[in-house]
């Protein structure tokens, strides 16, 4: 089976992008290609990451031509108001790019995560079935953003509503079956009467990955959801505070034997030669040969 590793980025996240990207060529097999996608704006600057298994691609292949950028914002002309939101806008050139994959499996990898451990096909799939991530039973009104996505995502799958508790989809490293997203979009369409692209990037409020994993769960269910499992496989930090090295370093020490990622949330704003050197610590340990004590 073929893999594929996607990623929108953009111009402030380049440096990130430069180590995830040195980490897919290191720990994936040859015949996993990394997929770049950014702004027209900022193709040079990422092209110097191009390379036998890394392909920069520009966002606009991925979008309708009714999209057009006005400085930072982007407007759906065919339906100009709300205007896109940057958010979503990534989210949908995320759907548009598996949709678009020859792939079996793609796997979504944000900028400011780094492989840390040799991954392949086998790690995301398992029985021909995609690995898919939820956790039954994590999602009510604690948390309230959450709960619309999920209505939102009922809405546009033209599910009836349902009373929480829902599933957590949600995870910073994700595995998608392309050909399950391209049904996904096509209900999508046949549900609003619109091109997916503009119901979805008419939300307010949109999760891709809640989107994904109600209609695994609500209107495929078996076989697709029978490789689920709550192992996230990558260590996150999501605050908002700035780790220093030595608080990087000992957030590392938690990754876990089923880990073969870890993110630092880029809202964190920890520095980058921060994360370099705890990362290049962690690598290092990692490649000691184990002690052998005295009997």
């Amino acid at each position: 089976m073929r893999m594929a590793v996607i990623t929108p980025s953009f111009r402030p996240d380049f440096g990130l992008c430069v180590d995830l990207n040195r980490s897919v060529l290191t720990c994936s097999p040859e015949s996993v290609h990394h997929h770049i996608i950014v702004p027209r704006s900022d193709m040079k600057l990422f092209n110097q990451l191009a390379g036998p298994r890394t392909h920069i691609r520009c966002e606009a292949e991925f979008l309708p031509a009714s999209f057009a950028r006005f400085g930072k914002y982007t407007i759906n002309l065919g339906r100009p108001f709300p205007p896109v939101r940057g958010w979503i806008l990534q989210q949908v050139i995320k759907l548009a790019a598996v949709a678009a994959s020859d792939a079996d499996v793609a796997v979504l990898v944000d900028s400011d995560i780094e492989f840390v451990r040799p991954f392949t096909v086998e790690t995301f799939v398992r029985n021909g079935v995609v690995r898919f991530y939820r956790k039954p039973r994590e999602i009510d009104e604690r948390l309230p953003r959450h709960v619309i996505w999920h209505r939102v995502a009922r809405a546009l799958l033209g599910l009836p509503p349902r009373e929480p508790p829902y599933t957590d989809y949600i995870s910073s490293l994700l595995a998608w079956d392309p050909a399950i997203v391209r049904r996904m979009l096509e209900r999508v369409t046949a549900t609003t009467g619109r091109a997916w692209t503009t119901s979805i990037a008419g939300q307010l409020h949109f999760s891709e990955w809640t989107l994904y994993g109600v209609f695994v769960d609500d209107v495929i269910g078996a076989p697709a959801n029978s490789s689920a499992s709550d192992d996230p496989l990558c260590l996150a930090y999501w605050e908002t505070v700035p780790l220093n090295r030595d608080g990087a370093v000992d957030f590392l020490h938690g990754i876990r034997p089923t880990d073969v990622a870890a993110m630092i949330s880029a809202k964190s704003r920890t520095p980058l030669a921060v994360r370099r050197a705890a990362f290049a610590e962690f690598r290092a340990a990692e490649h000691k040969p184990p002690v052998t004590l005295p009997a």
